[in-house]
């Protein structure tokens, strides 16, 4: 009776947080954190913990598919996790390796036209991961409605480095003019990358820090952050929906702000241009000669100017 209570009030919540969202963010990427854990507090092995979070990601997949959001991505295996025991990091390959290929066998992957591309520094894993990397890109190359990127043996700040070592060799080397390195030219470098910025990072499991995780794509984009207690193979549907519409309000948030600093300043401009008006006004009634350095029909286009060029922020 509980147990179906408890159905009932979950769903009604789901329906709630659905009227509630209006739009989706375009690029979610998430920090899977909490399977060990997971499979600690019910004396199972770490594995059974990270089979787990692998069922909480085709449901992820699922419901990014439902609501339009156009690419998701998926941390993986980081260049850290290459310092876990050896026994733990091979069952992970095998895992990894085993549910590529069978996403990309996944009759709802190709329904739905699932792009799986594995992003990181892919040529540190086993032949058998980046065999099934292969297998799974191969498979899906033609598609284009979702991208599911995998991060595998990734990390932000070595992908950084990586390509400000190339510029800045290419720069010694005078194959390349260090002022015209731009965004664009950066965002080239950054093979391994997703497509697009991101707009919202989701990490499970409590801790409240992103992890070397899409720091060009992510931080340069000032996506919204959402940082929850369950563990990842705990992660429902209703965590999902919260997420999102934090997402939501941080962008009403930021939309909001900026309506209030155009109108501030809006405010300063009219205030400042009918003072001067007033003393136009006044020396108008009083003619004297009038000097042009101290002429108030400049002194109020000056402000004009002033003002009105911090406009483009």
């Amino acid at each position: 009776m509980l147990r179906r209570l408890r159905r009932l009030t979950v769903g009604a919540y789901e329906r709630l947080l659905e009227r509630e969202i209006s739009g989706t963010p375009s690029h979610v990427a998430v920090i899977q954190d909490g399977n060990r854990r997971y499979a600690r507090e019910r004396g199972a092995e770490k594995t059974e913990g990270h089979r787990a979070g692998a069922d909480t990601t085709e449901q992820v997949l699922q419901w990014c598919a439902d609501l339009g959001v156009e690419e998701l991505t998926l941390y993986a295996f980081s260049t850290e996790n290459f310092d876990r025991p050896p026994e733990e990091r091979e069952a992970l390959f095998d895992l990894i390796s085993e549910k590529l290929r069978a996403f990309a066998d996944r009759e709802e992957v190709h329904d739905r036209e699932v792009r799986i591309r594995a992003i990181g520094e892919t040529h540190l894993l086993p032949a058998r991961v980046r065999d099934a990397v292969a297998y799974a890109e191969r498979r899906t190359e033609s598609y284009d409605e979702l991208h599911l990127n995998v991060a595998l043996a990734y990390g932000g700040r070595a992908e950084l480095l990586g390509v400000a070592r190339d510029v800045a060799t290419e720069a010694a080397a005078g194959e390349l003019d260090p002022t015209g390195v731009t965004v664009d030219e950066i965002e080239t470098r950054l093979t391994s990358g997703p497509t697009r910025a991101v707009d919202l990072i989701i990490r499970t499991g409590g801790d409240e820090r992103t992890s070397n995780f899409l720091p060009w794509h992510a931080n340069g984009n000032e996506a919204a952050v959402y940082f929850c207690a369950p563990y990842w193979p705990e992660f429902s549907r209703v965590d999902f929906l919260r997420a999102i519409r934090t997402y939501e309000s941080r962008q009403e948030s930021w939309r909001r702000t900026r309506v209030e600093r155009a109108a501030a300043l809006l405010r300063v401009v009219t205030d400042v241009e009918l003072e001067e008006a007033r003393r136009v006004a006044g020396r108008v009634r009083e003619p004297t000669a009038i000097d042009p350095a101290t002429d108030p029909i400049a002194d109020l286009e000056d402000v004009e100017v002033r003002e009105r060029e911090p406009s483009a922020d």
